[in-house]
């Protein structure tokens, strides 16, 4: 019997493939980072054949470094950023433009268009989602009605349509040589086309966007073999057996598989995913609803969540853009070296802002300069806006739930930093929790895979891999708790109504 799963986890920044034991431990990776491309401002964008490229590079490297084959891989798992969008030609495999990344405010014009009949909800009910640039549907129609010949080859069946989980799936399969075109639920409940009720394509909703149903990929349970790897692929005829959206991934690879369990996942941007049962909620107070996952035959598990477009993407434009850090960890360096903020607070509405307010004019801003703020002033500020940003998502799940979060378990690249673990758990007023094993992305795609394939039994087998690495304790009194929020909300308000008609 193969001995482990691998997962493959397509992120923002990077790709990796990562080899777990039926324990859950990583037993070896591989990971490459992949170009951001900025065109112009707001645009973000992503080559899709160096994302493919680089994922089979890393499944390779996780393979060599622990001495396995393909046949110690009982089955691969796929998670990735969910709402960047390729559209390709099935005939050539060639994408017919760049990967367009969740972050791109580009189609707030579309967004506006189809918010003039019926406002940003106008599809909420079915589909759990508010009109914005975030979502895929926005972006599939801005690359039919701006590539020129794209709609046309559309319409004649030529071009197809996915998240990166369908691209890598596609041609992992087989690609122009029989590849399957499918995505899981949770990747499609963030296209703003499917119906959460059936699971299915909705046609009024792809006909208000001006989609071709023939584009869109079949749409699968988290877990089932879908096919097998291409014989030409290093992992051939290995079964993939378990796709789940990365946010959706990271709850599941936290084990919160009851109603109420919850999990906050750091990266590029923050997600918080509070599992909702096999109860549709709809949110009063900014959150979406969403698939958190679908296990083969199984009832839909739903879920809300609060999703914050920027977090760990703040701390890489001080690097990158700024040159105001080498590395990311000299942030942490940085805020340990004075007592608090100085009084600053960086909004990082690069994006616009997400959950809970939903203002795609809104753009960042770094307020309470004084002479006294130095650069340590500014990194830690920067980091609060992580914690305080998860406070405000915090706070509109507990109102929708009704019942107060007694903990928080946390996991990404972010949960090393202690001085920012620390101040989450302060300005949470509960305590924040890490696990052992926080690569819960790639876990959870691993596990989806390894229930498909019989690897593991059941969830509760699953439950028991699960263990905790480090809790931390709030430590700030009420009084400044309050304070310190107070000033951020009055920090937040200072982004709004920044982009207009003259302004990009």
């Amino acid at each position: 019997m193969s001995k482990y799963i691998i997962a493959i986890d397509q992120g923002t920044t990077s790709t990796r493939a990562i080899v777990f034991d039926h324990s859950g431990n990583i037993v070896s990776s591989g990971q490459k980072e992949h170009e951001q491309i900025f065109p112009k401002p707001g645009w973000v964008e992503h080559d899709p054949m160096e994302i493919w490229t680089n994922t089979r590079e890393v499944i390779g490297n996780a393979l060599s470094k622990s001495n396995l084959t393909r046949h110690d891989i009982a089955a691969v798992g796929i998670t990735n950023q969910r709402e960047t969008t390729v559209v390709w030609d099935k005939n050539t495999g060639e994408p017919v433009y760049n990967a367009i990344v969740w972050q791109d405010t580009r189609t707030q014009p579309i967004v506006d268009e189809l918010a003039a009949d019926g406002g940003v909800e106008r599809f909420k009910k079915k589909v759990g989602l508010p009109l914005a640039t975030y979502f895929s549907g926005t972006k599939v129609k801005w690359i039919l009605d701006n590539v020129e010949g794209a709609r046309a080859k559309a319409e004649a069946g030529d071009l197809l349509f996915g998240n990166t989980d369908s691209w890598v799936t596609w041609h992992l399969t087989g690609g122009t040589e029989g590849g399957v075109h499918i995505t899981d639920v949770t990747n499609a409940s963030r296209t703003m086309f499917m119906d959460l009720e059936t699971l299915s394509w909705d046609d009024e909703i792809l006909a208000a966007f001006d989609v071709p149903r023939s584009m869109l990929p079949e749409i699968k349970s988290s877990s089932e073999v879908y096919g097998k790897v291409h014989t030409a692929q290093l992992l051939r005829e290995t079964p993939v057996a378990g796709i789940l959206g990365d946010q959706q991934a990271a709850t599941f690879g936290q084990a919160a598989f009851e109603k109420g369990g919850a999990k906050n996942t750091y990266g590029t941007g923050n997600f918080l995913i509070v599992n909702t049962g096999e109860e549709i909620v709809r949110s009063q107070n900014g959150l979406l609803t969403t698939v958190c996952y679908k296990l083969g035959d199984a009832k839909p598990v739903y879920a809300l969540e609060g999703s914050i477009a920027v977090t760990g993407s703040l701390i890489q434009w001080l690097r990158d853009n700024l040159g105001f850090i080498k590395s990311a960890p000299e942030v942490e360096t940085l805020a340990k070296s004075v007592e608090d903020n100085g009084g600053v607070y960086v909004v990082p509405a690069f994006s616009g802002l997400f959950a809970p307010y939903w203002r795609g004019e809104a753009r960042g801003v770094i307020v309470g300069l004084t002479r006294f703020v130095n650069k340590g002033h500014i990194a830690r500020a920067a980091l609060e806006a992580t914690a305080f940003q998860t406070r405000e998502v915090l706070d509109a799940a507990n109102a929708d739930a009704g019942v107060d979060m007694e903990d928080l378990r946390v996991d990404g690249g972010m949960v090393a930093n202690d001085a920012l673990m620390q101040f989450q758990a302060d300005i949470l007023g509960i305590p924040v929790v890490r696990p052992k094993v926080t690569e819960t992305t790639a876990l959870g795609a691993a596990y989806a895979a390894g229930l498909a394939v019989g690897f593991w039994r059941d969830t509760d087998e699953l439950a028991t891999n699960w263990s905790e690495d480090k809790r931390w304790l709030p430590q700030m009194d009420t009084a400044e708790r309050d304070r310190q929020l107070r000033l951020w909300k009055k920090a937040v308000t200072r982004t709004f109504d920044w982009v207009d008609e003259d302004v990009k």
